[in-house]
């Protein structure tokens, strides 16, 4: 008994040797799973949609100029007629003549400077600016230049810093264009520039890189211009005409057509609005607004 049980044993332990190499059929069997998972996707890939490819050919057929393809395109709605291919978009001011848009043009600049005028009255400081609208957009006013600069120097005062923080949001809120505009008086000769020329620029490019670097104004809509003593708001000689006329302005620039901003004034004054039309909303009696009752300080400085 114990001689036929070794021996059955050793039958066991022979036959459980036989298979030892036949492990690569799980590996061999994973590998035919994955084929066949593959050729399942791919033929699932190849399947056609014959309703839709021939919506697909007919749509191909539309846009390289048949005129008969029996169906229409894939695209949901009318196929366009050729003769409309080439026919003009739709303007969204259709029915709104240059008055209705020199009115609009009106409204948005008086909120732009309302929104100014808010900001700066909760601090304080709307004494120190003055605004004007008139057909080249909203220019806003440093009013005194000995306010926003020492005598003869281009830096920015406190002051003119706290005003451009506060009108600089406003600003670069506008998606229009932006021009600084430096002004001297006549003396001509400064003591740190050669003429009143470099002095109005240099003043000019302060503002500018205040406006870009501490408030976010961006630098593609803004630019700086020096005007030297070129254009004076008052033409006197006396000390206070002198000081008027050293100002830099920040000029919110209207994005209108010419024939547009040329009725602003007009739309300004009341003149140009008709019977039909409605009054404009919100607008000065006159062009400009003095918020700052104060006089410019009087200096010989430039």
């Amino acid at each position: 008994m114990s001689g036929r049980g070794r021996g059955r044993g050793r039958g066991l332990e022979e036959e459980h040797e036989e298979h030892v190499d036949e492990r690569w059929m799980a590996s061999y069997m994973d590998m035919v799973t994955v084929l066949m998972c593959m050729f399942i996707v791919l033929f699932a890939m190849s399947s056609v949609d014959e309703a839709k490819f021939v919506q697909l050919k007919n749509s191909l057929a539309t846009g390289f100029g048949a005129v008969d393809v029996g169906k229409i395109d894939t695209a949901e709605g009318i196929v366009v007629p050729a003769d409309l291919v080439d026919a003009p978009a739709v303007n969204h001011d259709v029915g709104l003549t240059d008055l209705d848009l020199a009115i609009a043009e009106v409204n948005d600049l008086t909120a732009v400077q309302a929104a100014m005028q808010a900001a700066l009255s909760a601090v304080g400081l709307d004494a120190l600016v003055e605004y004007t609208i008139d057909e080249r957009g909203l220019s806003v006013g440093l009013i005194g230049s000995e306010t926003f600069f020492e005598p003869n120097v281009a830096t920015l005062s406190g002051q003119a810093v706290s005003v451009l923080d506060t009108i600089g949001p406003v600003l670069a809120g506008s998606q229009r264009e932006v021009s600084v505009e430096g002004h001297a008086d006549r003396h001509g000769v400064t003591v740190n520039y050669p003429t009143d020329w470099e002095l109005s620029s240099a003043r000019a490019t302060q503002v500018l890189r205040n406006l870009v670097e501490r408030t976010g104004v961006a630098q593609e809509r803004i630019g700086a211009i020096g005007y030297g003593s070129a254009r004076p708001v008052d033409t006197g000689d006396d000390l206070a005409a002198m000081a008027r006329n050293r100002r830099v302005d920040v000029v919110l620039l209207s994005n209108q057509p010419d024939s547009v901003r040329a009725l602003i004034p007009s739309v300004l004054n009341g003149t140009a609005v008709p019977d039909e039309t409605a009054p404009v909303e919100s607008v000065p009696a006159h062009s400009s607004d003095k918020t700052g009752t104060n006089k410019p300080e009087v200096s010989s400085g430039h």
